[in-house]
């Protein structure tokens, strides 16, 4: 009795400060609104209703305008159906959430996470009880699940969570690709171009669904997204929708994306929280500045972290492909970093066989007196796809990993590339954990190819230093079409893909495109923005070095001063797909980048004196056979600078 009078003191509480904002029951025929929290600037409402026939829905709206419609929460479970029939038996008063936290890859380097909580807790008709933990921050919203009672295995089956938007609403999504297609079976890996500005309810062409992070523009206002917090009890998620509305669902990943012989679905048997789902809600501004992919993400599990130093990397295969993995020509590419004073080289595909472990070993040695540590390729697989590259079968059991992972902490190695997984199931989700815990153990840094998206893996493992997950520059060198819409495609990015999670594109080719039949289309001054556009904790360059013998002086020279890491950020202007101008701070110094990915020339006037610096240095397209422009700037005198980008071009600049 004591507990019931509790609860219905805080029900009544909850409605009674609901309707002192003017807020009531959001449809008498069909649901009543049991709760609401803001966000702490008080922009952000967000409210709970429930049905007649117990059904949670929740909504959300920016500065009074209805964002997200009344959509859907719930799951269910084998034996457990959390969907329908449900009861409120308590909710918290909403609190508020403060977490602190410090990154070498991100946005920022130094972060505060704000947000007001609110905690509910429904039972079904069986009496197990579902919390929901709801968090706003200014800049978005997010949920997930919680079931405190679990002792013995359970499995989800389907998550019922959903995102109604305004039938006019816009979208920019990227097809999640089928299981098992691709080159040697290898997909899905997340590397499909963008379908832009698309009405809401399109069906996916591969028919698999979207993947994270998720754009769109409702009315004035831009959402984004995406989950955190993954770990090995659950899928991977996508969205997945029908045309005949405008609502997107959590969809679970195939069953053919799985560890050998383990499963896709979640499974736990202890207390469980399920990954967030994040809303982020706002400007562009916001989406570009915003760090709610990794706010959201578990703190960091690494009490040594001195051995995560990001850089920037040579990388031959990107201009010489598989017959030259050899030790001349790693050689050489370790000299050429050590030149450009660059930190990493990677020696990728085959090199177990075409150089073997010992050279690999005198190679590590020799780059070691060059202060350049070596990054090796891995193929991740078992029988997932039927990609034949190897060192391959090494890494499928915690035996071989730390078999190998100790032989190559004893060779010096620093890093390695691990590629060609098979999806989102959740056995292989443990795979990837499994390997980043294995390796932070024998102080490897870990890039993932051909893999799934990082959703804020980066703060929890510190060691996680970037992953591929889209389609990038090595794309641009096997298909024309691809390098076609090289522009388009990268002026989607910082909107997207690489909004919270670092991104392994592989940028940079300045001098154009070696051993392949591919012609670039971008101009110097844009591939030069790219480094500073797009966040990797290690950026594996796309320039030969017989091609940065024709680079000048001016521009090498701020390659080698080039930042390994940012301390804050600024969105300056730019659109989806059309263009990004985004500057990007490293200690006093600031670093503005821009790009055109539209077919039109696009005029930019920028602020100066905003920067507080006295002199900009700019980094534009060359006249006539120069590869580069190089302006210096006094900002006492030229307080705004306008420039004119035309079409696949960009710039950078310097303020200091």
């Amino acid at each position: 009795m004591k507990m019931r009078f509790k609860n219905t003191i805080l029900l009544v509480w909850l409605l009674t400060g609901m309707n002192s904002w003017g807020v009531g029951i959001t449809d008498p025929l069909k649901a009543q609104q049991v709760a609401q929290v803001q966000s702490p600037d008080k922009s952000i409402v967000l409210k709970v209703s429930l049905s007649a026939s117990g059904e949670i829905q929740y909504r959300i709206q920016k500065s009074g305008v209805d964002i997200i419609y009344p959509s859907a929460l719930g799951l269910m479970m084998k034996g457990h159906d959390f969907t329908q029939g449900m009861k409120l038996v308590t909710a918290s008063k909403p609190a508020r959430i403060t977490d602190s936290y410090r990154t070498k890859n991100a946005k920022k380097s130094s972060i505060l996470y704000q947000a007001n909580q609110l905690v509910m807790s429904f039972a079904n008709s069986e009496k197990e009880k579902m919390d929901i933990i709801f968090r706003l921050s200014n800049d978005g919203v997010a949920f997930r699940y919680g079931f405190p009672w679990i002792k013995d295995n359970e499995t989800i089956v389907k998550e019922h969570s959903s995102f109604a938007f305004d039938k006019g609403t816009r979208a920019w999504l990227q097809p999640m690709s089928e299981a098992k297609t691709g080159f040697e079976h290898c997909h899905p890996s997340y590397e499909e171009h963008y379908l832009q500005d698309i009405p809401v309810g399109t069906v996916s062409p591969l028919k698999s669904g979207w993947v994270y992070p998720a754009l769109f523009k409702t009315k004035d206002t831009w959402v984004l997204i995406t989950e955190a917090a993954l770990d090995g009890t659950y899928c991977g998620t996508r969205l997945i929708n029908d045309s005949a509305s405008a609502v997107y669902s959590i969809g679970f990943a195939d069953p053919r994306e799985v560890f050998t012989g383990r499963g896709y679905l979640p499974e736990n048997n202890k207390p469980w929280l399920t990954p967030w789902r994040i809303i982020t809600i706002g400007s562009l501004k916001t989406i570009a500045e915003s760090t709610l992919g990794t706010d959201l993400a578990p703190a960091a599990v690494l009490k040594d972290t001195s051995f995560v130093k990001t850089g920037k990397a040579s990388w031959s295969w990107i201009n010489s492909k598989d017959d030259n993995i050899t030790f001349n020509e790693q050689k050489k590419y370790i000299d050429y970093a050590a030149d450009m004073r660059w930190q990493y080289c990677l020696i990728d595909v085959n090199w177990d066989t075409k150089i073997g472990y010992d050279k690999i070993a005198e190679l590590s040695a020799y780059a070691k007196q060059k202060n350049i540590g070596l990054i090796l390729w891995y193929n991740s697989a078992g029988d997932w796809n039927t990609i034949t590259y190897h060192p391959k079968d090494l890494l499928l059991t915690k035996e071989g990993r730390e078999k190998e992972f100790n032989r190559l902490q004893a060779m010096g190695i620093k890093g390695v590339k691990i590629d060609f997984f098979g999806g989102d199931g959740r056995s292989m989700i443990q795979y990837y954990i499994d390997i980043l815990n294995d390796a932070a153990k024998y102080k490897l840094l870990v890039n993932f190819h051909g893999a799934t998206l990082p959703r804020g893996w980066q703060r929890t493992y510190p060691h996680l230093m970037t992953a591929e997950a889209i389609y990038g520059m090595e794309m641009v060198t096997f298909d024309q079409k691809a390098a076609d819409v090289q522009a388009n495609h990268c002026a989607m990015l910082p909107f997207t893909r690489n909004a919270f999670d670092p991104m392994d594109f592989t940028p940079m080719n300045l001098t154009g495109l070696t051993s392949s039949d591919c012609t670039r289309r971008t101009t110097p001054a844009f591939e030069l923005a790219l480094p500073v556009l797009f966040l990797s904790g290690i950026q594996h360059f796309a320039q030969s070095p017989e091609g940065m013998l024709q680079v000048p002086a001016d521009v090498k020279d701020f390659l080698r001063k080039l930042p390994d890491s940012w301390d804050d950020v600024r969105f300056l202007e730019g659109y989806p797909g059309k263009y990004a101008v985004i500057a990007r701070r490293s200690g006093k110094r600031w670093y503005v980048a821009g790009i055109n990915g539209d077919k039109d020339a696009k005029k930019i006037a920028l602020d100066l004196t905003s920067f507080k610096k006295s002199q900009v240095t700019l980094f534009t397209d060359g006249i006539k056979d120069e590869l580069f422009s190089k302006t210096v700037l006094n900002t006492a005198k030229q307080k705004q600078l306008d420039l004119t980008l035309n079409a696949n071009s960009g710039f950078v600049m310097v303020l200091e």
